[in-house]
């Protein structure tokens, strides 16, 4: 079968497109063929060797899917062939990746897909959402009446925050771009700042007096000074992003708060919270809340130009999506 894979670890030229052997499903995996694939930034910290995981040469990058099923193991109950399904959790722990054309998912890391959703569309979200549902719902606990602080709110990450804590019937403060204030409005946010305002600070104060009870930033700057000064008491602050950032942390405000700060990485995280977070994306997509801002469509052997892309911080707000039968 044709895949965009590595041999070894390092930059992006190192992605060939060419011939690999088809994956062997085992008895509790589903074999798919592969619609459509996502390409995230952490992709780019697997296969550079940033983000440290078991990979087995030749390795198929990528971590999310959309396709169909071919075939399904003993033990993998509840597919049937023909199913349309979805995965974002391939291409790191040992499990090879999704930029194939094919690819063995094991059943507890499998979804349906809603009926009438695009491939594409549904492809762009998944990561994202998922991690935005794992901030906002497992890390940082959020409730119906709660002030949210979505720092990078028109990225693909802080779009998914915005639109699951609203629907969650918490009250969202958004930073971005002023490029991007009508964006974030357009998913709900009750107010939008500009992130370059020197007086940012302040305005997130005026905005919610009683400081913010979740803060999370997706741009990876984690300014835990800014944070802790405007978290309300027993506010969270959650760590998603900014893996070789080195923040001061205010120890002594944070401790006199009751504050607390949580980081995770949503490559560890369970097949349970996984599954749990997919049920909520299912819903989102399915209702149509849940869209990709923006989706650049190409074939699968653009996946090494598409990394180098990223790297190179070009894609704010896009999504490219790699299609397999148009390579």
């Amino acid at each position: 079968m044709r895949a965009a894979f590595i041999e070894e670890l390092g930059p992006a030229e190192n992605i060939r497109y060419g011939d690999m052997a088809p994956p062997a499903p085992g008895p509790t995996d589903v074999l798919v063929e592969v619609e459509a694939v996502s390409v995230n930034p952490v992709d780019t910290f697997v296969r550079s060797g940033l983000f440290r995981t078991p990979v087995e040469f030749p390795f198929a990058v990528g971590r999310d899917l959309v396709g169909t099923v071919v075939s399904a193991g003993a033990g993998a109950a509840g597919f049937a062939v023909g199913d349309r399904v979805w995965c974002n959790s391939l291409g790191h722990g040992g499990r090879q990746g999704a930029a194939a054309e094919q690819a063995v998912v094991p059943v507890d890391r499998l979804y349906r897909l809603p009926p009438g959703v695009d491939a594409a569309e549904a492809v762009a979200v998944v990561h994202p959402a998922g991690t935005a549902y794992l901030a906002l719902f497992t890390h940082g606990r959020v409730r119906p009446g709660e002030t949210v602080l979505v720092a990078g709110a028109a990225g693909n990450v802080g779009s998914a925050l915005v639109t699951m804590a609203v629907e969650a019937g918490a009250r969202v403060i958004a930073t971005a771009a002023a490029r991007d204030a009508d964006h974030c409005r357009s998913l709900g946010a009750a107010e939008v700042l500009d992130y370059r305002d020197p007086g940012l600070a302040a305005r997130i104060l005026e905005a919610a007096p009683q400081g913010i009870d979740v803060h999370i930033d997706t741009s990876g700057a984690n300014d835990l000074t800014t944070a802790v000064e405007v978290l309300a008491h027993r506010g969270r602050i959650v760590l998603l992003a900014g893996a070789r950032s080195r923040p001061v942390l205010p120890a002594g405000p944070l401790y006199m708060k009751d504050g607390a700060v949580v980081g995770f990485v949503i490559s560890h995280a369970t097949t349970a919270e996984l599954a749990e977070a997919a049920v909520a994306i299912n819903r989102l997509m399915a209702n149509g809340r849940l869209r990709a801002r923006s989706i650049e469509r190409a074939p699968l052997s653009d996946a090494a130009r598409t990394h180098r892309r990223i790297e190179a911080g070009e894609l704010h707000g896009s999504r490219v999506v790699l299609l397999p039968k148009e390579s």
